[in-house]
């Protein structure tokens, strides 16, 4: 079993959701952390179907209940309106619940009971370097960080049945797409844009439907937990900058399937993407993780001056290439960035074997960036 780095501490005696996309061990965490609670699991027919027929069943079973564990249930975007009877027993009763989910769409588009504010809100990602013991870097960008996908060796596999079962046949179902060959097309497409600026007019084009309905379809992704967005950096600009945002996966390993990548091997056009992908990665899930919040963004002109990511009010530049050894054109980018904005850091991540310096730029390998990243030495 991995040791997650998300943890609730800051959640106290205060009821939370935890979500996360499939697979991503949120069953495996919840078990682990506490295995002598009474769990709802929402995934197992007979369970559904009770509850199912009647909600109210959970405020009958409880409102006697005096323990001190939190309850336990699993999927609860599978039945919406137990909600209700949560809120009930948490406000009349005092009742804390851990509230798991892979996609909070349903709930959040059927306008039902949130809990008004009484539920802390937490998520887990794919696997980090930190939680895995002799880390292996082209393992994670060939595999993705799904736990079960790094672990196989055969992750085309499980890829191949996690896009059918889940990024297709569950989320088609859930968001009620009615043109599925064009949803499904799009998943591929949208994979083409990953790491990259979205052109919803390319992309609509490429899938024979309305820009409308692309930005739809990336929405449903964000709703899923199956992809985000990377706003750019805009704070008083002297020079034009690129508004559009960037858009990732939540996963390197989904988004090879999708683009159908062969083998990514050291120095391939596709290790450089997989890498700042990766990256971006574990800078997202040390932002949540660390509970510090800070905001990430990239920066890029009109002119095609650029930098990978920002992190907080322009506290530290990022810029990543996969090169083995760093030079000063690689910095053109966070040179130009520090003509308008006072910077605290300036990083190159690379795949430099040691760590130095070129002016006020940081070269760091890969792998002491991340630590220093999780020791919080970076923001």
């Amino acid at each position: 079993m991995y040791l997650r780095c998300q943890n609730f501490e800051s959640a106290q005696q205060e009821s939370l959701f935890l979500w996360g996309a499939r697979q991503t061990g949120k069953s495996t965490l919840l078990a682990g952390k506490y295995q002598h609670h009474r769990i709802i699991d929402l995934l197992m027919s007979d369970v559904f179907e009770r509850y199912r027929r009647n909600p109210s069943l959970l405020r009958e079973e409880l409102i006697s209940y005096e323990g001190n564990y939190p309850i336990i249930i699993d999927e609860i975007q599978k039945i919406p309106d137990l909600l209700n009877e949560v809120h009930w027993l948490i406000v009349n009763q005092g009742t804390r619940f851990i509230l798991s989910g892979s996609s909070p769409r349903k709930i959040l588009r059927s306008g039902t009971n949130l809990l008004g504010g009484r539920a802390l809100r937490y998520e887990l990602y794919p696997l980090i370097k930190k939680e895995i013991p002799d880390f292996d870097l082209l393992r994670a960008l060939n595999h993705g960080l799904l736990p079960r996908h790094y672990l196989s060796d055969h992750p085309q596999k499980l890829l191949s049945a996690y896009l059918g079962s889940y990024l297709q046949d569950e989320i088609i179902a859930e968001a009620k797409i009615r043109n599925i060959p064009s949803f499904t097309h799009f998943l591929e497409v949208a994979a083409f844009s990953n790491g990259e600026m979205v052109n919803y007019s390319n992309i609509a084009t490429d899938c024979g439907v309305s820009a409308p309905t692309i930005k739809e379809y990336f929405q449903i992704l964000e709703d899923s937990l199956l992809g985000r967005f990377l706003p750019s950096f805009q704070k008083k600009p002297k020079r034009r900058v690129i508004q559009s945002p960037r858009f990732y996966y939540f996963d390197v390993g989904v988004a090879n399937y999708l683009l159908k990548r062969q083998l990514i091997q050291a120095a391939s056009e596709s290790f450089g993407k997989a890498f700042e992908h990766y990256i971006y990665h574990e800078l997202y899930a040390h932002r949540h993780y660390s509970q510090k919040d800070y905001s990430l963004s990239y920066w890029r002109t009109t002119s095609g001056l650029e930098v990978d990511f920002i992190l907080g009010d322009h506290e530290v530049a990022i810029e990543v290439k996969a090169t083995q050894m760093a030079q000063e054109r690689h910095l053109k980018g966070l040179k130009k960035f520090t003509e308008e904005y006072t910077v605290n850091k300036l990083i190159l991540v690379s795949n430099d074997p040691i760590q130095r310096k070129i002016g006020n730029v940081d070269i760091l390998p890969w792998n002491i960036f991340l630590e220093k990243l999780w020791a919080d030495e970076i923001i």
